[in-house]
């Protein structure tokens, strides 16, 4: 079995980018006051989904990053640099 984070299947810009959009979903989180099952309840999902977003272990789509960000009452914007 490949190990996605070291052997170039997920590149270092894509890793990053996972990690930085993981940051900014857990600091609003925290900011809120909210835990993993609290939040997980919102958007319909599982905690263990939100433990693994927030730890860059998943790559979720961008379905559930909007879903997750509109529990929290914020909206994902993208911007291409």
């Amino acid at each position: 079995m490949k190990n996605r984070y070291s052997d170039g299947v997920v590149t270092p810009q894509a890793l990053a980018a996972r990690n930085s959009i993981a940051k900014e979903l857990r600091d609003t989180r925290h900011q809120l006051n909210m835990t993993q099952s609290a939040l997980a309840d919102i958007a319909g999902t599982k905690k263990s989904n939100i433990s693994r977003m927030e730890s860059g272990k998943y790559n979720p789509s961008l379905d559930f990053l909007v879903k997750v960000a509109n529990s929290m009452g914020k909206k994902i914007d993208i911007h291409l640099n």
